[in-house]
């Protein structure tokens, strides 16, 4: 007789070439809509399922996890970043919590120097200069930007995508500083030609741009506060591809409103698609809609990554990509 196949339920569409494959492997339940499942439809599926498959937008906390039917045994969470699960309360439910890490790092480091040169170089002024057919030629005074050749870039987190925007910042001719959690190994160092700095107050202070490339975790939230952003120069400019969460966006808005910030590029907010609405209005701000990774290669292998974590599972074997929380 056949094995029973697991009950796989996923909160969003994916592409298709990876539900093609899930539908081959698992008892498989997909949305009727690409949106945002409610909390009751939440629940519905931690009751049903074996393994659930959440994104971001998906809020697995603990009064979700303890309306868990007995056989859910793993959420696989399609992405990296896990502060949308409450990984503690899973595991003490027996509940085992994988994603998929490193899928995105080129695509989000990718995205990064282009808000930064978006950003510098006023690139959606132009945009929208000429979408307004308002240009009327060339003049040596319109619209100048700033060169990021020479500047200071300091880099909040320099994990995999931390390193991988130091490296093509660097082939802008951008001089690379960073703050970590821990100091990067010196031959990774000399590697990136980055500079370490203990105090993220001193490297904020003197940096041209600040690139926000750290998670969101408790201690990371509002890390860039209020008085910290009063420590950056007034023609430095802050981008974030990470979690909007890191930012204090009404403290940044009010600096950039100020004068006191020269610009930012942001692809995530703090209270996600609740943007806040005096930051439309400003022309020193590129806002994109969460855009860092949405790269069809990416999204499959984000998908692949989730299909290996539920196989090994089945197999009954660790997910390669297991979340324990001293990762946390």
């Amino acid at each position: 007789m056949p094995s029973k196949r697991l009950s796989v339920v996923v909160t969003r569409r994916l592409p298709e070439p990876v539900e093609k494959r899930m539908s081959e492997l698992f008892d498989l339940k997909l949305p009727d809509r690409d949106e945002p499942m409610t909390r009751a439809d939440l629940i519905k599926a931690v009751k049903e399922a074996d393994v659930l498959v959440p994104t971001l937008s998906d809020k697995i906390d603990a009064g979700v996890i303890a309306q868990a039917g007995d056989g859910l045994r793993l959420i696989a969470n399609y992405g990296a970043g896990v502060d949308h699960i409450d990984v503690h309360t899973a595991r003490q439910h027996g509940i085992l919590v994988s994603n998929t890490p490193g899928v995105s790092a080129d695509d989000t480091a990718d995205m990064t120097l282009a808000l930064i040169l978006a950003v510098t170089r006023r690139l959606p002024e132009g945009l929208a200069r000429m979408q307004a057919g308002e240009w009327e030629g060339w003049s040596p005074n319109a619209l100048l930007g700033g060169r990021v050749s020479g500047r200071r870039l300091g880099i909040l987190g320099m994990g995999r995508i931390g390193q991988a925007v130091a490296r093509r910042a660097a082939a802008f001719g951008m001089q690379i500083h960073y703050h970590n959690r821990r100091r990067l190994r010196p031959e990774i160092e000399e590697d990136l030609g980055a500079t370490y700095w203990e105090s993220l107050d001193q490297m904020v202070a003197r940096m041209d741009v600040i690139s926000v490339n750290c998670p969101h975790t408790p201690s990371t939230f509002h890390l860039m506060n209020a008085r910290r952003l009063k420590l950056m120069k007034s023609d430095a400019v802050i981008v974030n591809t990470s979690r909007g969460e890191v930012i204090d966006e009404n403290a940044l808005t009010r600096m950039l409103r100020a004068g006191e910030i020269a610009g930012a590029g942001l692809d995530v907010y703090e209270h996600g698609a609740e943007i806040n609405p005096r930051l439309r209005q400003l022309k020193n701000v590129v806002l994109l809609p969460h855009m860092g990774s949405a790269t069809l290669e990416g999204r499959i292998e984000m998908g692949e990554k989730v299909l290996v974590n539920i196989k090994t599972f089945d197999d009954g074997h660790r997910p390669p990509d297991l979340v324990v929380p001293a990762m946390l």
